[in-house]
């Protein structure tokens, strides 16, 4: 599947996973160290939480998932296809995705755990829109799964079967970008607080006008 994917695929993926791990990394400085972009950690302080948190902070928990899964139903049902092709949704997807970032961001300036579930939801979406244009090989605001499959392919490649450099690279470009994000997201969360994520919102809006630029121009 990766193969068939156009090359502009590979930077397109390295910018979300950087806007991505940039939120995870103001999640993890700003709320109590609870990741935002993947829910693992949020879905195991749940299950401890049943037993040893207040209804309250079990009932944040609970929303926070939600709010992921609403990010990505928002996706699914703008995007109805598996496959890649120029002129769907992914602009306009993005562009939401940036004024739900800065909703985040007026709330949680405000002191709001409505802005937590907002950033949330903004990094459901963009794993779904990733996902959904990559025939769900691609994930962008995690890493777990891309160290899990480059283990599986030198595991493969030992065993003497064919190494498939492209998807090494793409999942490589991923997961840096990830890193890069979360030292950015650090870095600028110290300087400005919340108001780093203005810094993630632009990114979106200018990737969804490149994408715009792009899809007009190769169906002219």
């Amino acid at each position: 599947m990766i193969s068939k994917l156009p090359r502009w695929v590979e930077y397109g993926s390295f910018v979300l996973a950087l806007v991505a791990g940039f939120i995870n990394a103001v999640g993890l400085l700003g709320f109590n160290h609870q990741s935002i972009s993947h829910l693992s950690g949020t879905a195991t302080l749940l299950g401890v939480g049943v037993l040893n948190s207040s209804f309250s902070d079990t009932l944040h928990l609970v929303l926070i998932l939600l709010s992921f899964i609403v990010g990505s139903a928002i996706s699914g049902y703008f995007l109805n296809s598996a496959s890649l092709k120029l002129g769907r949704n992914y602009s306009r997807l993005l562009i939401l995705e940036a004024i739900i970032i800065f909703a985040s961001m007026y709330f949680l300036s405000k002191g709001s755990l409505f802005g937590h579930y907002l950033a949330s939801a903004a990094c459901g979406l963009q794993n779904a829109l990733v996902t959904t244009y990559s025939g769900a090989v691609v994930r962008t605001t995690h890493v777990t799964g891309l160290f899990t499959d480059l283990g599986l392919m030198l595991g493969s490649r030992l065993r003497g079967e064919l190494f498939d450099k492209r998807k090494a690279v793409l999942f490589l470009l991923i997961i840096t970008g990830f890193i890069v994000g979360g030292g950015l997201g650090a870095y600028f969360f110290s300087m400005f607080k919340f108001n780093a994520l203005l810094i993630p919102a632009v990114i979106c809006l200018l990737l969804a006008l490149f994408y715009s630029v792009y899809s007009a121009k190769v169906s002219s």
